[in-house]
């Protein structure tokens, strides 16, 4: 850039600008449509915001030495709420007609998540939930970056700036000097803190504010500095063109989604600004050239509404069709949709209120602005409640004869036919045990361990500990029901993917879970509970792990007796979907029991068995002679592809006592 005035960069539209805006949303549609691909255009944008709303906050300082805020924001809200409450809304009420009912918990928590702007938040603790990781891709889960994008435009102005003012005044120094070392050092500490936590936890770093507020704080270093860069025509032109080649390749060359916001973010980010510095320097060749043709300047008007549009149209287009992959026809189709529900949200939508007379009372263009987000808002809390409603009636419906469930098997109680199975697809997900919804289950990070009391606490005749993952936890809906017939307490200590095992760190055994084994271990010989209740083996293994046989036997040790339950099948489906779209006799959603289970169990392989262990195989209360079926008894089995629904398991509870008192009382 040729000029010497530090705040010429404002003086100008730069149509380059506009232009890479629409290279980064196509790079970012065509990814998701035809790769299944993270481009890092997403990237791009935040480098683009960052830039442009640095360059707009230092104009409005040096017109009005200040920032009102409140104006600031509501001009703001002026141009992002009217689409992207818009998209929600019609995303909303598109989801209720034609959403599987298995989806719906997920994705009305995500409409409201994206609609108050914490979206990118709850994505990023659903990488670290072990009930989360499941989840099938929603059609508001792009929103993520709206969510950053929104809290950015707050963190700017109030903690960057209003730090640089506050310096500025203290140390008199220039107020440009003060905000570049700001800048500098809010650059420096989140590209650390990005690098440090992709390398320790990769999915929560990916959508977590501060490790991507960097990629924000570059673009701001070049709003600052970039106009005192001069270069020659040759240098631009290379720089240029060279930056936008790095970001059509970005995505193929990186595997964005997995390595993603560390340093490897610099490729995206350092590729904008080489074109931002390039500005339009590079001769009659330069890459300004090409980003400042007509339609590129037009669909770059467009790129925030086709953001907006062209996930939940893929969504929507993978539901409806039943396909998980798109050809070119139907690709050039839904990006041609987008770009045309883009069009007529940004003129119909966004314009009109965006260019609302600045004059106007704020009071009047605050309503006109919360008007956008109200339906929205208020179709999703109401959605919300009445999916509670529906689960919170479950309780009660599964004490009806009419769902036998496991004792259903051997005609031990008739099946009413005709009736729709419980839970259903929308409250399977969430049939849980206890141990969730009191924050009485360990996460897989955590090491720490964790303990509730269930069943008869106070004075009990024997005590019970459940200890594993979550395949263990998920027996304690039947034991809750035998405590309280036999004078039990249970206590739960249980992590997710973490179980009982002696095992080292290895594939199946992280850090934190080698941590927690032993300190259960300890916990367990000091406390001496009557039964240790775990699983005997992992799903479709053929060999039961050496590290369960060598916690069993530490339990022997200290005279303390083991129940090993045989796990259940793991199927490659997610049940409650398969049942809700092909229904529950369909043998799409069923599997042979040959290839769900070893036919002979794991457990009577074993060439050494500790005398403290009572074995139980609950097998064929879970399958039939031939195959593994998703409903027993008009209950509902799985709750996802290999974990038991409570339902159920109530269901078993007068099948199981028989053997869990036997071995009590051994």
């Amino acid at each position: 850039m040729s000029s010497k005035h530090p705040t010429s960069i404002n003086k100008r539209f730069r149509t380059e600008i506009e232009g890479l805006r629409a290279v980064a949303a196509l790079l970012v549609a065509v990814y998701h449509i035809w790769l299944g691909n993270v481009s890092g255009g997403v990237d791009v944008f935040f480098v683009v915001s960052g830039f442009l709303i640095t360059t707009s906050l230092l104009g409005r300082i040096q017109r009005d030495e200040s920032i009102d805020l409140f104006d600031y924001i509501l001009g703001l809200a002026k141009r992002l709420f009217p689409a992207a409450f818009f998209v929600l809304l019609v995303v909303t009420i598109v989801s209720m007609v034609w959403l599987p009912q298995v989806q719906w918990s997920q994705t009305v928590q995500e409409i409201i998540a994206s609609a108050l702007y914490y979206q990118n938040w709850q994505l990023a603790f659903n990488s670290i939930d072990y009930l989360a990781q499941n989840n099938e891709a929603s059609p508001v889960q792009h929103f993520w970056a709206m969510s950053i994008q929104g809290q950015f435009y707050i963190i700017w102005p109030t903690v960057v700036f209003g730090l640089a003012l506050l310096l500025h005044k203290i140390i008199k120094v220039k107020f440009r000097n003060t905000l570049v070392s700001v800048l500098f050092t809010v650059f420096a500490v989140s590209l650390c803190y990005s690098i440090y936590l992709t390398n320790t936890n990769q999915a929560y770093a990916y959508f977590h504010t501060f490790t991507r507020v960097w990629e924000f704080a570059l673009g701001g270093i070049v709003a600052v500095l970039g106009s005192q860069v001069v270069l020659k025509k040759p240098i631009s032109f290379f720089i240029g063109w060279l930056g936008l080649f790095a970001i059509i390749l970005c995505g193929i060359v990186l595997q964005v989604s997995t390595v993603f916001p560390g340093y490897a973010a610099l490729w995206p980010t350092g590729a904008a600004i080489f074109i931002i510095l390039a500005g339009n320097t590079g001769g009659s060749y330069g890459v300004h050239r090409f980003l400042s043709i007509k339609p590129l300047i037009k669909l770059g008007s467009l790129s925030y509404a086709l953001y907006l549009w062209h996930w939940p149209i893929l969504i929507f287009y993978f539901i409806l069709s039943g396909k998980d992959t798109v050809s070119l026809t139907h690709g050039l189709l839904i990006l041609a949709f987008s770009i045309a529900m883009s069009y007529v949200t940004t003129n119909l939508i966004e314009k009109p209120i965006r260019s609302m007379n600045k004059k106007s009372p704020k009071w009047k263009r605050s309503s006109v602005v919360l008007a956008c987000m109200i339906p929205t808002i208020l179709l999703a809390t109401t959605w919300s409640n009445q999916i509670d409603k529906v689960n919170a009636e479950l309780a009660s419906l599964i004490l009806d004869a009419d769902y036998p469930g496991a004792l259903a098997t051997y005609q031990l109680q008739e099946t009413k036919e005709d009736i729709d199975f419980l839970p259903s697809p929308l409250q399977a997900k969430e049939d849980l045990p206890k141990v969730y919804i009191d924050n009485c289950h360990q996460g897989i990070s955590g090491s720490e361990l964790i303990s509730c009391e269930y069943g008869v606490i106070n004075n009990p005749e024997y005590t019970i500990a459940i200890v594993g993952g979550s395949h263990s936890a998920q027996w304690l809906p039947a034991l809750e029901q035998i405590a309280e017939e036999e004078s039990i307490k249970i206590i739960n200590y249980t992590k997710s993917s973490c179980r009982f095992t002696a095992e080292d760190v290895s594939a199946s055994t992280n850090e934190s879970c080698v941590q927690w084994n032993k300190e259960l271990m300890t916990t367990l010989i000091d406390t001496k509970p009557d039964l240790v209740f775990t699983t005997a083996d992992v799903g479709v293994l053929p060999k039961v792990p050496n590290g369960f046989v060598e916690q069993w036997e530490k339990l022997k040790n200290a005279n303390i007796p083991v129940f090993a339950i045989r796990d259940n099948a793991w199927f490659d489906i997610d049940v409650p979907s398969c049942v809700e779209e092909n229904g529950s006799d369909s043998l799409e959603c069923s599997l042979e029991r040959n290839t769900a289970l070893p036919t002979e169990s794991p457990f009577s392989k074993l060439n050494y068995v500790p005398e403290n262990v009572h074995y139980a195989d609950f097998t064929d209360y879970l399958c039939e002679k031939d195959y593994c079926k998703p409903v027993r008894g008009n209950v509902l089995i799985y709750r996802d592809k290999h974990h038991i629904t409570a339902t159920y398991v109530k269901t078993m509870a007068p099948l199981i006592k028989k053997e869990v008192m036997e071995a009590l009382n051994k």
